[in-house]
This record gives C-alpha cells, sequence and structure tokens, in this order.
C-alpha cells in the first residue's frame, strides 16, 4: 500500500510540523491531485507556506466524496440527467455524464408529518406520495456510474455520513488518503467532530465537484480554540454546544477554519464532538475541526475490524494528521487569534426566542422571557402591553378544560439533524420521561409533541435501553425520520388551541431540540421558539409554560398532590453513561448495517441512457438551464433599464428565499398544482418538490414573512412598477419577463445567510433576476449566484439604497465591460439620473470564467462539447 504523499520532503520541510492539523488535509489533497490544470504547483507551495498565504492564496480543493440528501441531492441529479439530455442533441454520448468523484446520496432526510402520533402511517404517506422521486433515484443509481444511494427507512443524511459512510482513510487503487467530504446541507461540516474535513456547498457547486472540479476556497485563517477545565455533571453537551457557540459567534470568524486542541478535548466523546462541529453554519465558520486522537479511534472499533484500524492508526500517524490533546508539544501554530473556552463555566442553556445566537440560562428563563413581553418588536421582543400580559384564555380540548396564556408550550419536538448523533443527550432525555412517568407526571395533551430522530437506530437504542415507551407515555411518539418540525413540517395544532392563541393575541412557544427555529418558522400562530437539548425540550412539555424557575417553581403535582421538581427526576450523569456503555454503543452500528442491507427500493426504474421524462409529473421535470446551450461562450450582457423586483432589507435568509417546507393553499405554487389536478393534501411540500422547476420558481420569495419594503408588511408580494399593482412575486416576474424587462433584486446585509440550497440561486435566475445588490452577502450564497450567471454587486463601504436616495422604483443601467477581473468596481445608472458605483463581487479569476459561461451548470455542460 501507498501512502499520497508522493513528495516525502514535504512532510520533513519544517513548516509542515507547524501547520495546522486541517490546513494538513488540504495539503495531501492538493499533492495528490496535482494535475497542472485544476490544481496547480503553486497551490502546492501556497499551502505549505500556509502562515504567510492564510486569507492571501486562493487555492482549491478535492475532496474525497460528494454527499446528497434528498431536498438538494435530487435538483442535483435532476440537472445532470437533463445535462445528458443536452448534450445527446448535440451528437455527445450521453453515457459520457457521470460523477468523477465518488458520491453519496441518501434519500432519507425530510419528513412531512400528517398524522403526530403513528409512525406506520405516516411511512405510508411517504412512500405514496414520494414514489416518483425514489423511482428517479432507483434509476440514478442504476445509470449514473460513481453513484451510491442510501435507500428510504435506513436515516437523515447527517447520521448515516457519520456512522456509515464516514472511513476517516479511504483506500483507494493502491492510495491511502485522508477521508473529506463537501455535501449539499450546511450540516456536513458534522463530520469535523471525527477528523474528517468537510463542509457543505450548494447544489450547484456540488454538481460542479461530482463532474470533476476542485472546490476554490481563500486559504482559510485557523482559529485555535483551546478547550480547559472540568465538565460540570448536570451541563449536557448541549449546553457545551450553546456555550461554544455563544463565544464563537461573538469572535467574528466568518469564513475561517476552527480547530479546536487543548486538555478539555479529550473529555468529550466522539459523538460530543461531532454535535459540536454541526452548530458551525451557527456561528458562520466554514468547518470546527478535532484532529483524530485515541478517542476518535474508539469511537470507529464499532464499525472497522482491527486490521482496518491498525492500517488507520499507522497512516494517519505517518502523515502526522493524529494527535494527543494532552501533549501541548504537538499543538500547531494557528492564525493570530486563539479562543479559550473553559468547560467548567457552562450552565444549562436555552436558545431563543427568534435567533439561534440569543442564549439564555436555564436559572434566567422566566425573568428573560417577561423581558421579551416588555421589549419592542424585534429579534427578541414582542411589545405586549402591562395590561395584557396576564391574560388567561380557556379552552376545551377532548371535553377537557385547558388555559394558555403568554409563555404556554404548544408544540415540543425532540427532532433530528442536531441530537441523535449523541446518544447521551437522547438518553438523558429518555431517562427523564422515565423518571417523570414513575413519579405521576404527565404532559397536556394538547401540547403537540413528537420524537422525529434522524436515524432508525435511535429508535433501535431508546428501545433497547427501555426509555421508549416512557417517552411515549408522554406524548413523544416516534412520527418518523428526518427534518420535520424545525423546517415548518409539524403537523397542525388543534384549531381550540389556534383560536385560543388568537383571541388572546398571545405569544405562544414552541421548544425543540434543533438548531433552526426563526420566528414563524415551526407554525405562523407560535412566535417564540426555542432550541433546548432533549431533556429540556421533555422538562419544558411537562411544565408547560417557557416561563417557569425549575430551582423554585415544580414541574408539575401529581394526582396524590406531591409537587414534582426537575431535580427530582434529572438523571446524573453517571447514570447516563453506565447506560450508554452497557446497552447501546456496540448494537448501534449492528443495526445500521442490517438496516441498509434490508432497505431497497421496490420500485422498477427505467434502465435507458437518458431519463425517460414523464411530463404529466408534478414531482420531476426537465429544467430549461440547458435550452440555448452552445459550444460558443456568449460575451457577457449589459444590464439596461432593469426594474426591481424586490426591496429588501437586512437579514434575508435562505427560508426567505426559497421555503423549504409545506405549499401555501393560496399560493403561486399551489395554483400551479391546483392546475394539474391535484388537492391540497397531495401538494406535499417544497422540500420534496425540487426536482419540478415549475414549482420551485413559484416558491421563490414565497416565504410569509417576507419583509419587502415596496409593500410595508410580511408575504410574498411585490410591486409591479409599470402597472402599480401588487401581485404574487411569481406573477410580477411573469409579467416582466413577457415585458422583456430584466430584473434585479435591492438588499441590506448579509444577504442569504442559513441554508445551502441551490434554489435561492435557481428559483432568481428563471424569474428573470440578473443581479443583486446588497450591502453585504452570505459567502456561500454569494457564490451560488455566481454559479447560475446572476451578478453579486456590492454597495461600497458606508453606502446603501437608503443613502443613495434609492426608491427601487428607478430603471437601473449597469454596462458589462468586455473584460471583467474579481472586485471590480462597476457603475450602476438609474434612470433619474443618479449614477453610483458597486463592486462585483468575484472572489476569483475561476468566478469571472464560471460568471462569463453563464454558470456552473452550462460551464460543465459546455466541456462535453
Amino acid at each position: 500500500m501507498t501512502a499520497s504523499f508522493f513528495n516525502p520532503q514535504k512532510l520533513d520541510d519544517p513548516r509542515y510540523d507547524k501547520l495546522p492539523l486541517s490546513i494538513r488535509v488540504l495539503l495531501e489533497a492538493a499533492i495528490r491531485n496535482c494535475d497542472g490544470f485544476y490544481t496547480k504547483e503553486e497551490d502546492v507551495e501556497n499551502i505549505l507556506d500556509w502562515q504567510q498565504q492564510q486569507n492571501k492564496a486562493e487555492v482549491v480543493f478535492t475532496p474525497a466524496r460528494v454527499l446528497l440528501q434528498d431536498f438538494t441531492g435530487i435538483p442535483a441529479m435532476v440537472d445532470l440527467a437533463a445535462m445528458r439530455d443536452a448534450v445527446a442533441k448535440h451528437g455527445v454520448d450521453p453515457s459520457l455524464v457521470n460523477p468523477k468523484c465518488p458520491t453519496d446520496l441518501v434519500v432519507d432526510h425530510s419528513l412531512q408529518i400528517d398524522y403526530s402520533k403513528w409512525l406506520v402511517r405516516n411511512q405510508e404517506m411517504e412512500l405514496s406520495r414520494n414514489k416518483e422521486r425514489l423511482q428517479f433515484f432507483k434509476w440514478c443509481s442504476n445509470t449514473f456510474k460513481n453513484v451510491n444511494v442510501v435507500p428510504p427507512d435506513v436515516g437523515a443524511v447527517h447520521q448515516v455520513n457519520l456512522e456509515h459512510l464516514s472511513r476517516v482513510v479511504q483506500v483507494t487503487d493502491g492510495f491511502i488518503y485522508p477521508d473529506s467530504v463537501v455535501g449539499t446541507d450546511s450540516h456536513t461540516t458534522m463530520v469535523n467532530g471525527l477528523g474528517i474535513l468537510g463542509w457543505g456547498v450548494g447544489g450547484i457547486e456540488s454538481e460542479a465537484v461530482m463532474l470533476g472540479q476542485p472546490v476554490p476556497l481563500a486559504l482559510p485563517q485557523v482559529v485555535g480554540c483551546k478547550l480547559v477545565g472540568s465538565i460540570n455533571p448536570l451541563t449536557t453537551s448541549i449546553d457545551i454546544v450553546l456555550g461554544i457557540t455563544k463565544h464563537l459567534r461573538q469572535a467574528a470568524i466568518a469564513g475561517r477554519f476552527v480547530e479546536f486542541f487543548g486538555p478539555g478535548v479529550s473529555q468529550l466523546s466522539a459523538p460530543d464532538r461531532t454535535t459540536i462541529a454541526n452548530m458551525c453554519p451557527e456561528y458562520n465558520a466554514t468547518v470546527s475541526f478535532f484532529p483524530i486522537d485515541q478517542v476518535t479511534l474508539k469511537h470507529f472499533k464499532k464499525t472497522s475490524d482491527q486490521e482496518k484500524l491498525d492500517l488507520m492508526e499507522s497512516y494517519l500517524k505517518a502523515v502526522k494528521i493524529f494527535r494527543s490533546y494532552e501533549d501541548p508539544s504537538e499543538d500547531p501554530q494557528y492564525s493570530e487569534q486563539v479562543i479559550e473556552i473553559n468547560l467548567s463555566s457552562m450552565v444549562p442553556q436555552v436558545s431563543g426566542p427568534k435567533r439561534p445566537q440569543d442564549r439564555v440560562a436555564v436559572s434566567s428563563m422566566k425573568e428573560d422571557f417577561q423581558s421579551c413581553l416588555d421589549e419592542k418588536v424585534g429579534f427578541k421582543g414582542f411589545h405586549i402591553s402591562k395590561e395584557k400580559q396576564d391574560i388567561r384564555i380557556p379552552f376545551l380540548h377532548c371535553g377537557e378544560e385547558y388555559q394558555l396564556v403568554h409563555g404556554s408550550v404548544v408544540i415540543a419536538s425532540v427532532i433530528s439533524c442536531t441530537n441523535n448523533c449523541n446518544p447521551s443527550a437522547m438518553l438523558t432525555a429518555g431517562l427523564l420521561a422515565k423518571k417523570a412517568v414513575e413519579a405521576g407526571l404527565v404532559v397536556r395533551p394538547y401540547i403537540q409533541t413528537s420524537l422525529a430522530p434522524g436515524v432508525g437506530m435511535v429508535t433501535h437504542y431508546l428501545n433497547t435501553s427501555g426509555v421508549l415507551p416512557y417517552f411515549s407515555q408522554l406524548g413523544f411518539e416516534v412520527i418518523g425520520y428526518g427534518c420535520a418540525t424545525c423546517v415548518g413540517n409539524t403537523s397542525p395544532l388543534p384549531e381550540p388551541v389556534v383560536d385560543a392563541i388568537k383571541q388572546g393575541d398571545l405569544v405562544a412557544c414552541g421548544v425543540l431540540s434543533g438548531n433552526r427555529h426563526f420566528e414563524g418558522r415551526l407554525c405562523a400562530c407560535v412566535r417564540a421558539n426555542y432550541l433546548a437539548s432533549p431533556p429540556l425540550v421533555v422538562a419544558y412539555a411537562l411544565a408547560g409554560t417557557v416561563a417557569i424557575n425549575f430551582e423554585q417553581e415544580p414541574l408539575g403535582v401529581t394526582s396524590e398532590g406531591k409537587e414534582v421538581y426537575l431535580r427530582d427526576i434529572w438523571p446524573s450523569r453517571e447514570e447516563v453513561r453506565e447506560t450508554e456503555e452497557d446497552t447501546i454503543i456496540s448494537s448501534i452500528f449492528k443495526d445500521l448495517r442490517q438496516r441498509i442491507e434490508v432497505r431497497a427500493p421496490s420500485f422498477s426504474p427505467s434502465h435507458s441512457v437518458v431519463f425517460p421524462w414523464d411530463h404529466k409529473s408534478t414531482y420531476i421535470r426537465s429544467p430549461s438551464f440547458f435550452s440555448k446551450l452552445s459550444k460558443e461562450v456568449p460575451a457577457p450582457q449589459s444590464i439596461e433599464n432593469a426594474h426591481v423586483l424586490l426591496f429588501l432589507g437586512n437579514n434575508v435568509t435562505t427560508d426567505h428565499i426559497s421555503p423549504a417546507g409545506s405549499i401555501a393553499r393560496v399560493s403561486a405554487a399551489a395554483k400551479y398544482l391546483l392546475s394539474k389536478r391535484l388537492t391540497p393534501r397531495e401538494f406535499n411540500s417544497y422540500g420534496a418538490r425540487r426536482g419540478n422547476d415549475a414549482v420551485m420558481t413559484r416558491g421563490t420569495f414565497a416565504s410569509i414573512k417576507l419583509q419587502n419594503r415596496f409593500i410595508g408588511k410580511a408575504g410574498p408580494k411585490t410591486l409591479h412598477i409599470p402597472s402599480g399593482q401588487t401581485v404574487d412575486v411569481f406573477e410580477a416576474a411573469e409579467r416582466y419577463q413577457k415585458e422583456g424587462i430584466p430584473l434585479i433584486i435591492l438588499a441590506g446585509k448579509d444577504y442569504g445567510s442559513g441554508n445551502s440550497r441551490d434554489w435561492v440561486a435557481k428559483g432568481p435566475y428563471l424569474l428573470g433576476v440578473r443581479a443583486v445588490i446588497a450591502e453585504s452577502f452570505e459567502k456561500l450564497h454569494k457564490n451560488q449566484l455566481v454559479g447560475m450567471g446572476i451578478m453579486p454587486l456590492q454597495f461600497l463601504p458606508e453606502q446603501n439604497a437608503d443613502s443613495l436616495g434609492l426608491s427601487g422604483k428607478e430603471k437601473f443601467t449597469l454596462a458589462m465591460p468586455d473584460s471583467l477581473s474579481p472586485r471590480q468596481q462597476l457603475t450602476v445608472k438609474t434612470s433619474d439620473a443618479k449614477s453610483f458605483a458597486v463592486t462585483a463581487m468575484f472572489d476569483s479569476e475561476i468566478d469571472v470564467i464560471i460568471f462569463r459561461h453563464g454558470g456552473h451548470l452550462r460551464y460543465v455542460a459546455r466541456t462535453f462539447l
């Protein structure tokens, strides 16, 4: 077997020993893939000279594999299928269009809840309505080379990636090299907890990687995060996650690598580390990397035989990407910024009520919620007048009378993505449920409770440990596997509950163990949403309110009149660890392997080289991205007399641009589906229909929380400027296209923050948007715009639409120069004689080349012509 460092002198270079271990992985990939075309010797030298070149040099990264989940994976595969059609029309063999980079597609990820208590009925509904998608996935598995489809009913992408796909080291064609990955999901960063370098990209970028193009990136700064101190016995891994998230968010480390070191790291289990790495998108770092140590190897004893473990350890030590956290002499040199976090300072926390970075100590929760009622409407405030703060609204549910007040919990969900990779967090919740039932406590029946693990193995270990029946007794039934409540796919609240909330204008609350909870995301009538650890979700469900001091107030009173406090039923850290070690760990990976072996789609798709599109399908449709594909690269076209489609403010997220939840019955997408003779029950979600461009284009900017300054209130509406009419965003764009009018978008700061969704760029492109002018962009979204041929233009520092006196109703003209360069300044002129400069946000010459080709998809397709 040959190690991948084909030039041993690199290991002996004194610069190598000073490199952060995450940078050593980048260096290895550059050396192994150095072909003089995509990856050049200059890239290798720049990475090796990281101390001087960080944040200066542009390099490339070729990952070992690509990871797709259903939501963003299906449009990527649809594009490849459409690309086969396009090249075939030009006389090119369509079978040549295949992923060059090994690609895993995990079918299970997203779940629409129809029945809040019945797992089997939800599974039947999912299989029925997703039959077309599953058939398409099967065709992809049978037709494309280098594509591995993980079948349905196995688990969510994050879990399958950790527990089945991740290998630490890869062995291919006689080479041993580090495992690495880019995935079409922001939670791909979870694998960094296992010492596997990886991060999320959009579907557009992933397609380029699948077809052999590396990921361009500025050589990152690496922030060292030193962990010291001892963990408090009552502190869960989620508390540690939220604490580290706060520290790193305040440190302003956007776009950097974070690498953990220090003696405190050794106290964290592999699941603890992956949970911490999972929150990376919340503090805007690219990755949070935990170098491999003995804890990592011990974790992989569950999936690898001793021979593989010996090979793994020998290779990692030979190339110096294995370390001991207890030995400070192994600490590399980081960028100037080093953050020290004392683990003993961590206390139980929740996050909310509207943003994940707004952390609240559980001990201060009651007072903090009261201040939220008092404060003006904003990131934390709801501005409820004093005379209305004590209002109580009675209602009947199942023949019993209850009352709702401000702070009442109406949704409590232990969901996927963040916590089920960590048995200790889920076990703590299960043992808490067991103790609560044994103490005689119950959850009020009107509270919408659910347990949606990301993978069936979680159900397995909860059942094996004996706690699953107690979850069920409190109403936390397993409803399926995948994203559910946190993307707005919760089942409807009981009508009396909704009526009571509306009657009292109540600030009702949702509590969930995820990492996304923007206002209105869970349910339109639930204004306050808190992220919490799984056991705290159960605790707040038992209490029925977030306005409680657990130290001074009981969770409830038993039928015998005994008051039960949280401290009476909270399981000890030793109790959790004992249960985890004795009954769970050894069975987890065995169960996963068995599920993958027996689960396979029963559908029989076509084996044709090109996909047999069904023109009646409302799930899978060939997009129009390649309709005008030619060998010649068109000259960049100037934007003349463009109208503004949307005039937006700050913090426009990908949720605003391309919602992933349910399809509103009055939306443009709903009208389209109704025209196809579907009933509202058959609409499914935007995420499930990402393979249909007609639905997704109509769903672009369809968020009920979109704040368009043309309109003055939230909603998916805009102003059609020529007529002065207020219409749906899609209808306005359709009118503009018929009138031959190009479109732009005006926005404020942090445009495009949030999840990596390719439709946040594809949708605007199909609406006719040619450019977005914003105060600043989230980098991933900026790259997605470039990848679709939309210009990301940034106002100059200290300038914005208001300072320039723009109303948004002007016509805008941008003359496109014959040649473009990264960060070039261009001039925008308006119909009322204003003129202002903007910066074209291209990071590299590769960005410029891709834009000139009209985006990634057309650039890649032309390589086959």
